[in-house]
């Protein structure tokens, strides 16, 4: 499994292509690559994003 980007942006697409692409909703995501959500969801805050569970994406 590869890790996921350090750099917020490059973090921001990464995850949005996954969510669009693969993964109903962001618990899927965490739970299959093991990612922390509420680390990913601080870290994606940080630059002025947040989850919308509608959209299943990073807004």
């Amino acid at each position: 499994m590869q890790p996921l980007p350090q750099d917020p942006y490059m973090l921001l697409s990464y995850v949005n292509m996954k969510l669009r692409d693969a993964y109903p909703s962001l618990a899927a995501l965490c739970d299959d690559l093991g990612a922390d959500e509420g680390a990913l969801c601080s870290a994606l805050a940080a630059i002025g994003y947040t989850y919308d569970e509608q959209r299943n994406a990073f807004v």
